[in-house]
């Protein structure tokens, strides 16, 4: 019973040490947002970053387009959150004080959210599913979020293009989705549909995944979304609804693509490779693909990649 209470103050003294962290982390991004309100211009989205919580410089990106495009409805919905430490939509709660819907599938990180002092501080809603593209509707509408919403961040490693293809519950101003660079940016292809698609079973490296950024700005088109950019990390690809879009510019795949320098492939023990550029497709290049433009399922390594 004393090694129980004792361990139970500890987690409640980090608990309260990574708050204070997390506070001080979101006031030292203070004068960066009001650079942000105060119109400076900027080149691409790329020069808007700046990091807080987001994997990468996505927060600052976020706050450019929340700023620039209101009014906007102060809700999101973001998928493949695991823990929530690190999520694009972290800060928008946190600072903005957004409502949203986070989905994970593994209960022991919902738990973890559930759990924690931001949970009751702010108005999150959080939920443990396996997202396919049959159910994606369904989890949202269930958990309160239908309509109009202000953004909706993706990124499950793997579906995708095929989950953002058949929701339609949610109508987001501004849509995140991760995308695979290694693709390169004039292909338009994508992993064929799966359920049960597991990023590190479907191909020991973890290189096969998602969808190439051409094949996301296609069915942005379908949908009404405009591509506007991408991040420097050159993982998500970010769209804005045209009825919003203002003054931003549409790009091209190739204009707006960047390069993801990561190097976390690995052999078929688990250990990492650190496969580079044209390596990281020639490790794939024999895993089937769906090619949007042509229609047709082939191997990677028979389309030609520029």
């Amino acid at each position: 019973m004393f090694l129980f209470g004792k361990s139970a103050q500890l987690r409640r003294e980090l608990a309260a040490v990574q708050n204070e962290i997390d506070s001080l982390k979101i006031l030292a991004a203070q004068p960066l947002i009001q650079n942000i309100r105060n119109g400076n211009s900027i080149a691409s989205l790329r020069d808007a970053e700046f990091k807080v919580f987001s994997q990468f410089g996505d927060d600052g990106i976020i706050q450019y387009l929340i700023h620039h495009l209101e009014p906007l409805s102060d809700s999101f919905v973001e998928f493949g959150v695991e823990n929530y430490r690190e999520a694009n939509t972290r800060f928008l709660l946190l600072n903005n004080n957004w409502r949203g819907l986070v989905l994970d599938s593994e209960q022991n990180h919902i738990r973890r959210i559930q759990e924690s002092e931001s949970y009751w501080r702010h108005t999150l809603t959080a939920r443990c599913a396996w997202i396919t593209r049959d159910n994606i509707n369904e989890l949202l509408s269930g958990a309160g979020f239908a309509g109009e919403i202000g953004l909706l961040s993706i990124d499950i490693d793997g579906n995708d293009y095929w989950v953002w293809e058949k929701l339609d519950v949610v109508d987001p101003a501004i849509v995140i989705v991760e995308y695979n660079s290694i693709f390169g940016p004039d292909l338009a292809v994508t992993i064929p549909y799966n359920p049960k698609f597991v990023r590190h079973r479907a191909h020991y490296s973890g290189q096969f995944w998602g969808a190439s950024l051409s094949a996301l700005a296609l069915l942005g088109q379908w949908k009404g979304y405009s591509l506007v950019g991408c991040n420097s990390a050159g993982n998500n690809a970010y769209f804005v609804r045209n009825d919003k879009i203002s003054d931003l510019r549409a790009l091209s795949p190739r204009e707006a693509f960047v390069d993801a320098r990561w190097r976390d492939s690995r052999d078929e023990n688990g250990k990492l490779t650190h496969l580079t550029g044209a390596q990281r497709f020639q490790a794939i290049a024999e895993m089937e693909v769906y090619d949007l433009n042509r229609a047709i399922q082939a191997p990677l390594g028979s389309l030609e990649r520029k």
